[in-house]
């Protein structure tokens, strides 16, 4: 964090004393992105078809399991939404005045897009960077392991090692991110003043704002509807909570998290699947700062996307949020991977990567909060022998 921050820093000092820095740092910040967009395939089908496989067991589940998937749903769902009206309520990137080397897409049909959403080949979609024929071409291979069963476990931990693979090349590159975000910084406020550093930090105040607007009507909320006693709940959250945010890792926090829902009563056989199962798929925080950063970048950028790429954007997001929660810098990589398709600079992406520590704490809380609400929601839900 503080070599970002100082990076960061620097950065902006050079470009605003000598403006003609853009024509050298820029190539640097492209090409630090450029590492990241390297990774993109083997990340999104190592991790997906990987997570998609393991999840299989779920139908063994019946009626709990099928809750179980509604909830993450339904709660990722209510995440996104939160994010986006904040994000265009506010526009916090109104102002900021990045300019990027991506020319604006014109808007598909609605025929094209359906039709573009399939892969005639994955290896071709995954030479173009297709995020979306890549994330689902990879979740059905996932479901289609699943189904298979013990017959499709070479190839599944194939897939793992790969994912493994990936994730260590990733920190390899996240050494260089001082480098880059520097290098960025210094171009952008090289190339298009101070403005961009006020849109940086009303984009900090308002990821918050959305952060904790989702953890009261996201989270509190459904609890107490459902008749769950707030003070009880927090009483055993807040240490899974309180690790999360202080070391902005979903990881650490797991142990105490499934320590404490089950002192609080949830059936351990529904906290054994429920909980490690919603860090891949209900991550709430992080998918709810993925569509700020999005259109973020958008506003940022001058870029005016219509009704239906929003929604494309959304539904991009939701499914490539899936299953990639352990990849470190995991919002980059899909970030990365979705930018370009609708026009918006990659330059963004390296500044908001400097001001994410500040941002990190409260949204990797919200991911651990989210999957110590889900069980709990679940059991009560479902009724299994949980009294509160």
């Amino acid at each position: 964090m503080t070599f970002l921050l100082a990076a960061m820093a620097m950065g902006a000092i050079l470009g605003w004393l000598y403006p003609g820095v853009t024509v050298y740092a820029e190539p640097v910040a492209r090409s630090f992105l450029k590492l990241i967009q390297s990774i993109i395939a083997p990340v999104m089908a190592g991790t997906l078809i990987a997570s998609f496989a393991r999840g299989g067991g779920l139908g063994d589940l019946g009626r709990t399991g099928l809750k179980a998937i509604v909830w993450f749903e339904a709660s990722t769902s209510a995440a996104m939404a939160v994010g986006w009206l904040v994000v265009t309520s506010l526009v916090p990137g109104a102002g900021a005045g990045l300019k990027g080397s991506v020319e604006p897409v014109a808007a598909p049909s609605f025929g094209r897009v359906l039709e573009n959403m399939f892969p005639s080949s994955i290896f071709e979609a995954m030479a173009r960077g297709d995020v979306l024929q890549i994330v689902l071409f990879s979740i059905a291979i996932g479901l289609s392991c699943a189904a298979v069963g013990e017959r499709a476990e070479t190839f599944v931990r194939f897939c793992e090692s790969l994912s493994s693979v990936a994730f260590q090349y990733m920190r390899f590159v996240m050494k260089l991110a001082a480098l880059g975000v520097g290098a960025a910084m210094a171009a952008a406020i090289g190339a298009n003043g101070t403005g961009v550093l006020l849109g940086l930090g009303k984009f900090v105040a308002a990821a918050w704002t959305a952060q904790l607007a989702f953890l009261a009507l996201g989270l509190i909320l459904p609890l107490w509807l459902l008749g769950v006693p707030l003070g009880r709940f927090w009483a055993h959250a807040k240490e899974p909570f309180a690790v999360a945010f202080g070391t902005t890792s979903s990881a650490a926090a797991i142990p105490p998290a499934l320590e404490q829902m089950e002192r609080y009563g949830v059936p351990p056989r529904l906290l054994g699947f429920a909980l490690p199962l919603g860090i891949s798929f209900n991550n709430c925080g992080s998918i709810l700062h993925l569509v700020m950063a999005a259109f973020f970048v958008a506003q940022a950028a001058g870029v005016t996307l219509t009704i239906g790429q929003q929604a494309m954007i959304l539904l991009t997001l939701k499914l490539t949020a899936k299953g990639v929660a352990g990849i470190p810098r995991a919002n980059f990589v899909i970030l990365s991977s979705l930018f370009p398709s609708y026009g918006l600079p990659l330059e963004g992406l390296a500044m908001l990567l400097g001001v994410d520590a500040f941002i990190d704490p409260i949204r990797t809380g919200n991911n651990i909060l989210a999957n110590c609400v889900a069980p709990v929601a679940i059991a009560k839900w479902d009724r299994q022998g949980f009294s509160l």
